[in-house]
């Protein structure tokens, strides 16, 4: 409550919503259009996702390239977010940070895009992966890590905080990617739950931009926020159950890359602010950790899909899809307030709440029972 009346009732968060608002407007009927067409076309032309008899729920061919649609719903909402900001001193800035993440976002969406279509090698998607990561590092969308070394009275050389965060951003890009690839496993919820996420990631932008920390980076990661809200919300009615078209990799890929720049730019303030955007991105860490524990712990190739996500599982537990898309709607949300409120908070302290969420969040794992492999949730795809 503190921190959403201190969002609410600021002035200047409210000025930032009324100054960007044809970002959300652009981004949402952009990305509803094209999603409408990339189903025509998919459908067209066949290219669509089969069912199979282990991984996949699905009963029918439904079509792919819905990741092409909130692409395209993003562009149009960072093009908008340039125009609003034109007339800004520090626009040149603004504009080489978005057209990097721009530039990313579509190598990640074209490398997911040909590995629906032609099932490309992993080493090949990894590279995709890495050449989007890229973009971030030349476009300057990169942590500041020298407030880590600050405190100790340690100056940290330009060069060698530029050499450190390279493998970071690298690390960041291929984690998220990763994690929302994963939890891309039932109808609506990754959509969705990136939806919370982004929304978590935005609340925090526009309380951040109220203490002008980044002439540059307020702008941006309000743009970015924005845009990717809208482009995921104008794709989900669509991909509700009875889901009328897949996101696939293109866009499970894509969404990966937005929310890791997201939290590159976070780490561009002190760390409680990397920190909180990090717990925000908590249901998609904890699924993947959970998927490769368990598959570790039952001797299970690490690398291989199964149908033991947290998802699936409370599929097996009976739930049934819709309940189990609205439980993990519950816990992105509720990992996104804890971020939000402990960014409140002394980074110390913050730290601490941190770690007691990862161990409760590993002892309830635990004691559910969901690092087993038995029965539907032991099937490997072949």
């Amino acid at each position: 409550m503190i921190f959403l009346n201190k969002v609410i009732g600021n002035e200047r968060s409210l000025q930032w919503v009324f100054d960007f608002w044809p970002v959300l407007v652009s981004s949402l009927v952009a990305g509803f259009i094209a999603t409408f067409v990339c189903k025509k076309i998919a459908i067209r032309f066949g290219i669509t996702d089969k069912p199979d008899n282990s991984v996949k729920t699905h009963k029918k061919p439904v079509a792919y390239l819905g990741g092409i649609g909130m692409l395209v719903g993003l562009i149009a909402g960072v093009l908008a977010g340039l125009y609003c900001t034109s007339q800004e001193p520090e626009f040149h800035e603004i504009f080489k940070m978005l057209l990097g993440i721009m530039a990313g976002a579509t190598i990640a969406c074209i490398v997911g895009v040909v590995d629906d279509i032609l099932d490309i090698k992993p080493w090949q998607k990894l590279l995709g992966q890495l050449v989007a990561a890229f973009t971030l590092i030349v476009s300057g969308v990169m942590p500041a890590l020298h407030y880590f070394t600050d405190p100790i009275g340690w100056s940290m050389p330009h060069n060698v905080e530029t050499i450190l965060a390279m493998p970071v951003v690298i690390v960041f890009v291929l984690g998220a990617t990763n994690s929302l690839n994963l939890l891309d496993g039932l109808d609506g919820l990754c959509a969705g739950v990136t939806a919370i996420i982004t929304l978590g990631m935005l609340a925090l932008a526009i309380h951040l931009s109220t203490w002008y920390f980044s002439a540059t980076g307020d702008p941006v990661r309000i743009i970015l926020s924005l845009s990717l809200v809208g482009g995921v919300l104008g794709f989900l009615p669509f991909n509700r159950h009875p889901a009328k078209i897949f996101m696939g990799d293109a866009g499970s890929l894509l969404l990966g890359f937005s929310i890791a720049a997201l939290m590159l730019l976070f780490g561009e303030t002190i760390p409680r602010w990397w920190m909180a955007s990090i717990i925000i991105f908590g249901l998609p860490i904890l699924d993947t950790a959970t998927a490769l524990v368990r598959r570790k712990l039952n001797g299970r190739p690490l690398m291989v899909s199964d149908r033991g996500h947290i998802y699936d599982q409370l599929m097996d537990r009976g739930y049934g899809l819709a309940k189990t898309v609205k439980i993990s709607y519950f816990l992105a949300a509720t990992y996104a307030v804890i971020g939000l409120a402990m960014s409140q908070i002394r980074t110390r302290y913050a730290l601490i709440v941190y770690v007691l969420v990862f161990i409760a969040s590993a002892l309830i794992i635990w004691e559910k029972g969901f690092l087993k492999m038995d029965g539907l949730r032991g099937a490997v795809k072949k």
